[in-house]
């Protein structure tokens, strides 16, 4: 690849690419390792160079490294920064075993009361299906552990009948005192392997969402706005050719509120750095089809018309935790006539990866949910380093590009307001 080959786009010889997470608690290195460890993998299966250096840690500045790639000839170098709301996410997950049975309630009568959960089965049942699986899995917890306090409370009414402990209503306070222990510490201990069952988290996860009815969180709000600062800082910088904005998972919906942001207030320089977003693995519409999600509505809408940026939406079917190929602006009931992104197509995991591969990974949902951010060992258009780290600009690799044919675009939302 050299000039010529370029001559209907750009070069890109430094972009920034900055991520943001979905509702993840873990520490940001866990991204760069994966991107180091996934990226030797994909340029040796693919043919190119790439390598990769820590950012120096500083106080204010964003957790990142560096990378530089040789792909086809050209050199292209990268510095890729995780804007952290994990802090936020750790903070709304610290509640009691009684609080997430609390928030199990709240959070399937907002589904369920609004109609959401029932029109969100309509697009795809592998996201609903992850989604009650939480619910399931507490509630599923929460019986057998009343069933142990029965049991211990009905042994030990009998034990002290047999030995005489005292009288009967002695006996019974003691018997259910001791058989709510005995299930509170079961409780607790299905609590403490949550790293297995990640019951608890996904509850968290999905009451973030509806404690607000589709609102983001004032602390939320308050570090979107940091992140577009950020963002609007990145394409001041005149020697980058490009600035991408990944949002992965729940982190695309935040992206898309970050970017709408940005553009309003017209940050966008002349003869600047180009203005790039890819949605990953996005759930849009666990959010978009909640009453109060006004301001996410109106972003899709804005988003999806602005001719100042390049979207670009890539899931897969075999991922369970994603809306696959629903296109989350037009299935949210707000595509405006001039409506020009996303582009929706699909990673295809099933293809991009050998049978071996992708059989030992499917049932490992949640890193199903995480391969866009891993190496292909069957690579088609779809590579997250060429993407992040390589020579075009995301407009020039996939101009031209039909989406998939298969999307899913019919607006089967019930809330379409906007702010």
């Amino acid at each position: 690849m050299d000039d010529q080959d370029h001559q209907t786009g750009k070069i890109v010889r430094r972009r920034r690419v900055i991520y943001i997470p979905g509702y993840d608690p873990v520490p940001p290195r866990r991204y760069r390792e994966r991107y180091r460890r996934e990226g030797l993998k994909q340029a040796a299966i693919s043919g190119y160079e790439i390598g990769l250096t820590a950012h120096p840690v500083v106080d204010d500045a964003p957790y990142g490294w560096h990378v530089t790639t040789q792909i086809d000839g050209v050199q292209t170098q990268a510095d890729v920064e995780v804007l952290i709301w994990s802090d936020i996410v750790q903070g709304s997950m610290q509640h009691g075993i009684m609080a997430t049975y609390l928030q199990l309630a709240h959070t399937a009568w907002t589904y369920i009361s609004t109609g959401a959960l029932f029109r969100l089965m309509r697009l795809r049942k592998g996201p609903v299906i992850a989604a009650l699986y939480p619910v399931a899995m507490l509630l599923g917890q929460l019986l057998v552990a009343l069933l142990l306090i029965w049991g211990v409370a009905t042994l030990y009414q009998w034990l002290g009948a047999q030995i005489a402990l005292g009288s009967d209503l002695l006996i019974i306070g003691i018997s259910w005192a001791v058989g709510l222990a005995t299930g509170n510490a079961l409780l607790r201990w299905f609590k403490s392997l949550d790293s297995r069952f990640l019951a608890y988290y996904l509850m968290h996860d999905y009451s973030f969402s509806a404690r607000f009815g589709g609102a983001n969180p004032p602390e939320l709000e308050e570090r979107m706005a940091l992140f577009a600062d950020h963002i609007g800082r990145a394409l001041q910088d005149a020697d980058l050719d490009e600035v991408l904005v990944v949002g992965h998972s729940s982190g695309a919906h935040l992206a898309i509120s970050v970017l709408s942001d940005l553009l309003r207030g017209d940050c966008m320089p002349k003869g600047g750095p180009e203005l790039s977003f890819l949605s990953l693995g996005q759930v849009v519409p666990m959010v978009s089809f909640l009453p109060k999600a006004y301001r996410l509505r109106a972003d899709l809408a804005y988003l999806s018309a602005s001719d100042q940026i390049t979207w670009v939406d890539v899931t897969a079917p075999g991922d369970g935790c994603a809306f696959a190929l629903c296109d989350p602006v037009s299935v949210s009931g707000v595509a405006p006539p001039n409506k020009r992104w996303p582009l929706v197509f699909s990673a295809a995991f099933s293809q991009t990866l050998s049978p071996a591969a992708w059989s030992a990974l499917k049932w490992r949902l949640f890193e199903v949910h995480f391969q866009y951010l891993n190496a292909f060992d069957r690579p088609r258009d779809y590579d997250y380093f060429q993407i992040t780290a390589g020579p075009e600009t995301l407009a020039d690799r996939y101009r031209g590009r039909a989406p998939s044919k298969s999307r899913i675009e019919t607006p089967v939302n019930r809330y379409q307001g906007v702010a």
